[in-house]
């Protein structure tokens, strides 16, 4: 059955958002608006992503509603411009010149809603030698200069999923970018635009501070070498004796000294900055380390200001306490999720609705938007 409409919950509730469908950081970026209050109206296609991710277990599509249209028929670019007439924001994450050539460009959406924020998620950009050239997170990141700072120096760069291209250089650029246009739109005087989200311009734009202390002279433009990128023997993680790891990061020397103490070392490396002996000195934590199990060290570092803690698996972590009680995982519709975040004092959010299914929101959308065109011809 068809849900009707969303409920007025955060502080983007009234703005409407047509998503073109698609994969990766374009939903996520549709997600996190839908997230904070915005109806989402998610235009999906005929068959689907292809991706064979089961429409109800797919997060990224949940607070959204769907309708299905077919944008290589006659009448599909027709019904996504009735819904742009009414959108404040719209997002498509196709390669440069698809949208223009399936009818629902820049031009054809803003000559329809002059105020309109026309928010473009790719990984290249619309411009540049590559912008036409197929590619995912891990390639975007590698040109950046992101990915080669993770991992160990003598081993190949570590691939961090696709969070770092994909989702923080990608998705959360592309709604800081339509949020800030859609205040300019909305201020007197303000007009619709396109924002240019690419990936690599994100991930490149993520490491701003590590550029900064490379043209300082304070970081070495080397794998695992640094202060923050594990070259550092305290800013990093150690393996336990049951197979588990803590993540150990005192960098303040107040944190460190509670460290070493509730480590067991305190006086085996008075100067912590004598880095001639931080080989000693990592090997001296993982042996630590490895006498006991990581429930045995969590415990050891408990309530302290030591800057150490279990890493937990994907399956653990809604289950920690300090995570149980801000609840920043819920369960909905019996699938556990990361909650919505940040969080409001005023205009509080939350998970309403769980994964739009293609197609099932498509007449309460048509009622809601006042697009009659939405609903199916009737048959004879």
């Amino acid at each position: 059955m068809a849900k009707g409409p969303t409920p007025g919950h955060g502080p983007l509730t009234g703005v409407r958002v047509v998503e073109l469908a698609g994969i990766g950081p374009g939903p996520f970026a549709a997600m996190l608006l839908a997230d904070l209050g915005a109806d989402v109206v998610r235009v999906d296609r005929p068959g689907g992503a292809g991706l064979g991710i089961d429409p109800a277990s797919d997060l990224t599509n949940r607070n959204k509603r769907s309708v299905l249209l077919d944008l290589k028929s006659d009448e599909g670019p027709a019904r996504v411009l009735d819904l742009v007439e009414r959108a404040d924001i719209l997002i498509e994450g196709y390669r440069p010149g698809v949208a223009e050539r399936l009818g629902v460009g820049p031009d054809a959406c803003l000559a329809r809603n002059p105020k309109l924020v026309y928010g473009r998620m790719t990984g290249w950009g619309q411009d540049g030698p590559l912008a036409d050239r197929a590619g995912h997170d891990i390639a975007y990141i590698a040109l950046t200069g992101t990915l080669s700072m993770i991992g160990k120096p003598d081993e190949p760069p570590t691939v961090p999923a696709n969070l770092v291209g994909d989702y923080a250089g990608g998705s959360l650029y592309l709604v800081v970018g339509v949020l800030a246009a859609l205040q300019h739109a909305r201020t007197p005087g303000g007009s619709g635009q396109v924002v240019d989200a690419a990936i690599v311009d994100g991930a490149a734009h993520l490491a701003t501070m590590i550029h900064g202390m490379l043209a300082a002279g304070s970081w070495q433009d080397r794998r695992g070498a640094n202060l923050l990128d594990g070259g550092c023997p305290f800013y990093g993680t150690y393996a336990t004796s049951d197979g588990g790891h803590m993540a150990v990061g005192p960098l303040e020397s107040q944190f460190y000294a509670e460290f070493v103490r509730l480590l067991g070392i305190a006086d085996a490396f008075p100067d912590r900055w004598d880095l001639a002996r931080w080989d000693e000195l990592r090997a001296a934590v993982t042996e630590r380390f490895l006498t006991r199990t990581r429930a045995e060290w969590t415990e050891v570092f408990a309530g302290t200001d030591a800057c150490v803690a279990p890493v937990l698996s994907l399956t653990e972590a809604p289950h920690h306490p300090h995570l149980a009680a801000r609840s920043t995982f819920v369960e909905h519709g019996g699938l556990t999720q990361p909650a919505p975040a940040p969080r409001f004092s005023a205009t509080p959010v939350s998970v309403r609705a769980g994964p739009a299914l293609p197609g099932a929101d498509t007449e309460a959308v048509a009622a809601d938007w006042d697009v009659p065109g939405l609903r199916p011809a009737p048959r004879d």
